[in-house]
């Protein structure tokens, strides 16, 4: 979940599967990102579209972090 929030748009919780596949600091980390994810899903920890993802395929496929009460969080205001 910190790598979405660090690889992803300051103050949005989420990250395309690409972003994610493609940050080196997730390649070293995660052994087996994709069953990492799959992991996280069934949790309800993140969600995204489709039960796996797949590098090439799914890279503009968003990942987003799942809320405390299992929904996704609500957008940013951009005024100010």
């Amino acid at each position: 979940i910190h790598d979405i929030n660090r690889i992803g748009v300051p103050g949005t919780p989420h990250c395309t599967f690409g972003q994610l596949f493609d940050d080196d600091h997730a390649q070293q980390y995660y052994e087996a990102l994709v069953g990492t994810l799959k992991s996280a899903k069934k949790r309800k920890m993140i969600n995204f579209k489709g039960q796996f993802l797949l590098k090439g395929v799914h890279d503009h496929v968003m990942i987003s972090i799942v809320g405390v009460d299992g929904t996704l969080p609500a957008p940013q205001s951009s005024a100010g």
